[in-house]
């Protein structure tokens, strides 16, 4: 692709539109992850020995497990979540800019 064309699609409107979207998604998500790590290392910071709480009696699974799990796999759905959004709804949006733009180049 060449400059002027490059510089057409970044120029266009639509295209515009979907770089916002795509960036507030990527700040929201990369906000909310960074604030669940920094309650979760927080909370091991203040109250370590609540993490070593067996979830039942008897049992040898902590609640520190489950809260563990529970931010590794957050921070897997999150990224899948953007992985499907970035390479589904906004790149057809970029090929379409990109398509539009490639045509009226052509008239």
């Amino acid at each position: 692709m060449d400059k002027k064309l490059a510089q057409r699609v970044l120029d266009n409107p639509e295209f515009k539109k979907m770089a916002r979207q795509k960036s507030v998604l990527g700040w929201s998500f990369s906000v909310l992850m960074f604030t669940i790590y920094v309650v979760y290392i927080t909370y091991i910071g203040v109250s370590p020995e609540s993490f070593g709480i067996p979830v039942a009696e008897n049992s040898i699974t902590t609640w520190g497990i489950y809260i563990g799990l529970f931010v590794i796999l957050f921070a897997i759905a999150i990224t899948g979540i953007y992985v499907h959004k970035a390479n589904g709804e906004f790149e057809e949006t970029t090929q379409r800019v990109i398509r539009s733009v490639q045509e009226h180049t052509h008239e």
